[in-house]
C-alpha cells in the first residue's frame, strides 16, 4: 500500500515537474501600442512567443473576433527568428477595429505544445466614441448633391453589364438579315431572268430529241409512243389550258372537238392517240410507216395550232393611204 502511495506522488512530482520545465521554457505575452482606441480606427495587438526549438506547437489565433465588441480586421504573417541556445522567437499582429465604445477585456492567445496549454496575458481596450462638433448643425438629411453625369449612367444595368455582348448579337442578327434579303432578292432575280419557253417552241423542240434518238429503230416502238403522246399531252396543256395528262384518249377527243383552234386539225391526234392505244395496251407492234405517220401526225397537229403572230397595226393601215391620196386628188380634179 504505501509502495503504491510513493509511485503516485512521484508520478505527480514528474508532471508538475515537466509542466514547470515547459512553462519555463515556453513565454506567450502580447501588448498594445495604446490601450485607448477610437472608434471605427484599428490599432494592432503584438504577439510574441518565446519557445525550444527542439518542440513543436501550434499558435492559437482567434480568426473574427478577439472579445466581444473588437474584432480581429486582419492578421498579419508571423515571423520567427532564432534567439539561441535552442530557442526561437516568433512575432505575429493582429489589427483590431471596435464600432463599439466602451472599455473590454481582450480574451488571452494560448500556445499548445503536447498536452500543455500556455496562455498569454490579458490586455484592457478602451475604444473612444468618436468627437462631434457641437458647434455644427447636423440634420438627419442632407441634400442631394447635383454631381456630373454621363450618358452611361442613365443606362439600366443590364446595358452596362452586357453592352458589348448585345452590340454584337445586334450586329450578327443585322448581317443575317441583310444576307437573308440579299438571297432572297438573288433568287427572284433568277426567277425572273428565267426564259419561259412558249409551248409550241418547247413541242418542237421534245419532236425533233424524239426523232433523232431513233427508238422505233431499236424496237423501242412502246417508249417511242409513250414520249409522243406526251409530248402532246404537255402541249395541249401550255397551248389551250387543257390538263390532257389527267385524261384518257377518249376525253381529250371531245375537248379539242370543243374547241374551235383544234377541232379542223383533231384527225392528226386521234390517229397518234389511237396507234398509240394499240402499241401500249394491246401489245401491237406497228410497221414502220405506222410509226412515220404517227410523227408526221403529232408534228402537223402542232403546227395547224400554233399561236399565230401578232398583227402589226401600223402595216394594216398603210395601204389605206394611199387609197386616202387618191380619192382625194380626184375630188380635186
Amino acid at each position: 500500500m504505501i509502495r503504491h502511495i510513493r509511485i503516485l506522488f512521484a508520478i505527480l512530482a514528474l508532471s508538475i515537474t515537466s509542466a514547470a520545465t515547459v512553462s519555463a521554457q515556453t513565454s506567450l505575452k502580447v501588448s498594445l501600442d495604446s490601450a485607448y482606441l477610437l472608434m471605427g480606427k484599428a490599432t494592432p495587438m503584438h504577439v510574441e512567443l518565446i519557445t525550444s526549438s527542439s518542440t513543436q506547437g501550434q499558435l492559437l489565433v482567434p480568426k473574427d473576433t478577439i472579445c466581444d465588441k473588437v474584432e480581429i480586421l486582419k492578421a498579419l504573417k508571423a515571423d520567427t527568428s532564432d534567439i539561441g541556445n535552442g530557442r526561437i522567437q516568433i512575432n505575429q499582429e493582429l489589427l483590431l477595429q471596435s464600432f463599439d465604445s466602451g472599455t473590454y477585456v481582450l480574451n488571452p492567445i494560448r500556445y499548445v505544445q503536447g498536452n500543455e496549454t500556455v496562455a498569454s496575458n490579458r490586455l484592457v481596450l478602451k475604444v473612444m466614441p468618436v468627437p462631434i462638433d457641437t458647434l455644427t448643425t447636423i440634420h438627419d438629411y442632407a441634400d442631394v448633391e447635383n454631381v456630373d453625369r454621363k450618358f452611361i449612367d442613365y443606362l439600366p444595368d443590364f446595358l452596362v453589364d452586357y453592352g458589348l455582348w448585345i452590340l454584337a448579337l445586334i450586329i450578327i442578327l443585322g448581317a443575317g438579315y441583310y444576307l437573308f434579303r440579299r438571297m432572297s432578292r438573288n433568287k427572284g432575280e433568277t426567277k425572273e431572268k428565267a426564259i419561259v419557253i412558249p409551248p409550241y417552241e418547247l413541242a418542237l423542240q421534245e419532236l425533233d430529241s424524239l426523232r433523232s434518238d431513233k427508238l422505233c429503230e431499236q424496237g423501242r416502238e412502246r417508249e417511242f409512243y409513250t414520249r409522243l403522246t406526251d409530248i402532246l399531252r404537255q402541249y395541249l396543256q401550255g397551248r389551250f389550258g387543257i390538263n390532257a395528262m389527267e385524261m384518257t384518249s377518249t376525253q381529250i377527243r371531245h375537248m379539242l372537238q370543243a374547241n374551235d383552234e383544234t377541232r379542223l386539225s383533231k384527225r392528226n391526234m386521234e390517229q397518234v392517240l389511237e396507234t398509240a392505244d394499240f402499241v401500249k395496251f394491246a401489245k401491237v407492234r406497228p410497221l414502220p410507216e405506222d410509226n412515220t405517220r404517227s410523227f408526221n401526225s403529232a408534228m402537223q397537229f402542232v403546227e395547224d395550232t400554233k399561236p399565230l403572230p401578232p398583227v402589226d397595226q401600223d402595216k394594216s393601215d398603210s395601204p389605206a393611204a394611199p387609197a386616202e391620196k387618191t380619192s382625194t386628188s380626184e375630188t380635186e380634179k
